[in-house]
C-alpha cells in the first residue's frame, strides 16, 4: 500500500490550483451562550444554542420576521452565509452535526465571532423527517432555505450522499406543509458545466430536482473558486520551498471570489428577481489569472524572490489508469476512491475555473488583496493543507528520479507510448532543465 498512499500524496498535494478537498484545522473558542430549546418530539433529536451579541436583540425590522436556515454552516462559505445572513438582521438558524464543534473550546477561532446573533441548530441533514421537524418547530416562519453542504472528499460514495441526497433533503423539509419555505438557495460549483466527476454528477441530479419542484423559487450560485482554493502554498514558499506549477504554469486560469461577497451575492438572490429561479455563474473582479500569475501574486505579498518547480499534467493519467486497473481487478472501494481523487487533481489542474462575463463578475476584494492580508496576518484556518510543498521540494532536490520514476510509472501502465532513445532524451532533458 506504500505505492498508493504516495501516489494519493501526490494528487492531494496537487489540488493546489482549485479546491475541491477541504480540510479544517482544530481551533479554540470561550463563548457565553444562551440555551433555547426548540419544540420537538418526545425523542428531543435535536436542540439550539444562541450566541447573544447585545447589537442584534430586538431588532424590529421587516428581516427580524424572515428566518434563513443555512445547512453546512461550519464550512468555509457555510459560517460567511451565516455571518451575512445576522448582519441583514434575519432570524439566522445555524444547522450543524454537533453543537461541540461551534460550542466546545475548539470552536473559538472558528465560530466564535462569525456565528454571534446566530441559533445554531444540532440536526441530521441525512435524515429528511428530523430536518422537517426542526424547521417546522422553528417560531418565526421559514422564509429561505441556503444550502452550502458539499462533500469534503468527492467520492461516489460521499457526494451522492452529501451534495444529492442531503441537499435533497433540505428541499423536501422545506417543501413540507408544516415549513412552506419560500426560496432556496443552492451553493454549486462552476465546474458543473463539464461534469467529469462525481461530485459535479451529484449536484446536478439535484439541481434538476430543484428545478422540476413548483412550491418554492430557487436559485443556484455557481462560484468560479475560493480564495482558500489558491492559497494553499503559502506557508510552503514562506519555509522556503519552491512554488509548484503545472505544465508551464499558464494551463488553467481563474478569477476565484472572496467567501464574503460570494455570501453577499448569495443572499441578494433573496430579494432580487431577476435571480430567481436561475443558475448563475460568478467570480470575482480579477482579470483572468494563471496560476504563474498566482505564484507571482504570492512570492509578492510575501516579499520573496518568485521560485518555481513544473509537474507534468499526464501524470494524472498514470495515475489514474494505475488505481482504475488495479480497483477492477480487486474490487477494492478504496483504489475506487483513490482513482476518483487522482480525477478531481487533473481535473482542476488542466480546466479554466473563469469567467469574464461582466455580469458574472461581483465583488472589489481581489486576490492580491488576500494574498496581503494573509502573507502578513497569517493564514485562514479554513484553507486546505496541500502537500505541495513536499512534492516541490522534491521535485527540486532531485530532478533526475522525477525524470525516471514518474516516466516509468507512465509507460507502466500506457506500454503503446514506451519511448524511444529521442523521446527519453527530451523527457530527462526538461526534467533537467527545472
Amino acid at each position: 500500500m506504500r505505492l498508493c498512499e504516495c501516489l494519493l500524496l501526490l494528487v492531494i498535494g496537487s489540488i493546489g490550483v482549485f479546491d475541491s478537498l477541504a480540510f479544517v484545522l482544530p481551533i479554540k473558542q470561550v463563548e457565553k451562550v444562551a440555551s433555547l430549546r426548540l419544540k420537538a418530539s418526545s425523542r428531543d433529536l435535536f436542540f439550539a444554542q444562541e450566541i447573544v451579541e447585545a447589537s442584534n436583540q430586538g431588532t424590529k425590522d421587516s428581516n427580524a420576521q424572515k428566518t434563513v436556515v443555512i445547512a453546512g454552516a461550519t464550512g468555509y462559505i457555510g459560517k460567511a452565509v451565516v455571518a451575512e445572513s445576522v448582519k441583514r438582521g434575519y432570524n439566522t438558524i445555524a444547522l450543524v452535526r454537533s453543537l461541540d464543534k461551534v460550542f466546545s473550546e475548539e470552536g473559538q477561532r472558528l465560530y466564535g465571532e462569525t456565528f454571534k446573533g446566530a441559533k445554531v441548530v444540532q440536526v441530521d441533514v441525512s435524515d429528511a423527517d428530523q430536518l422537517t421537524k426542526c424547521m417546522s418547530a422553528i417560531d418565526i416562519p421559514v422564509d429561505t432555505i441556503v444550502s452550502c453542504l458539499a462533500s469534503p472528499v468527492g467520492t461516489k460514495k460521499e457526494a451522492y450522499a452529501i451534495d444529492y441526497q442531503a441537499t435533497l433533503n433540505c428541499l423536501i423539509a422545506g417543501r413540507d406543509p408544516a415549513v412552506k419555505a419560500r426560496h432556496f438557495i443552492l451553493l454549486s460549483a462552476f465546474c458543473c458545466r463539464r461534469p467529469l466527476l462525481q461530485l459535479q454528477q451529484a449536484k446536478l441530479k439535484f439541481e434538476g430536482e430543484l428545478a422540476a419542484q413548483n412550491d418554492l423559487t430557487w436559485s443556484v450560485v455557481r462560484p468560479t473558486a475560493f480564495f482558500k482554493s489558491v492559497s494553499g502554498q503559502l506557508e510552503g514558499i514562506q519555509n522556503g520551498n519552491p512554488y509548484v506549477l503545472f505544465g508551464d504554469g499558464a494551463v488553467t486560469r481563474c478569477n476565484p471570489i472572496a467567501e464574503s461577497e460570494l455570501a453577499e451575492y448569495m443572499l441578494n438572490c433573496m430579494t432580487d428577481e431577476s435571480k430567481c429561479n436561475k443558475i448563475m455563474n460568478i467570480g470575482g473582479p480579477d482579470k483572468p489569472l494563471t496560476n504563474k500569475m498566482l505564484g507571482d501574486m504570492m512570492h509578492e505579498a510575501a516579499g520573496l524572490e518568485p521560485r518555481y518547480v513544473y509537474a507534468p499534467t499526464w501524470i494524472f493519467d498514470s495515475i489514474i489508469n494505475t488505481f482504475q486497473v488495479f480497483a477492477t481487478l480487486t474490487k477494492n472501494d478504496f483504489l475506487e476512491d483513490a482513482a476518483e481523487y487522482a480525477r478531481i487533481g487533473k481535473y482542476y489542474a488542466v480546466e479554466d475555473m473563469l469567467t469574464t462575463d461582466p455580469e458574472e463578475k461581483y465583488g472589489k476584494i481581489s486576490i492580491q488583496d488576500h494574498y496581503n492580508t494573509i502573507a502578513s496576518q497569517g493564514q485562514d484556518p479554513f484553507t486546505p493543507i496541500r502537500a505541495t510543498a513536499f512534492i516541490g521540494k522534491a521535485i527540486d532536490a532531485f530532478p533526475i528520479i522525477g525524470a525516471i520514476g514518474i516516466p516509468a510509472t507512465l509507460f507502466a501502465t500506457h506500454p503503446e507510448l514506451a519511448p524511444t532513445q529521442t523521446s527519453l532524451q527530451i523527457a530527462l532533458s526538461g526534467f533537467l532543465s527545472l
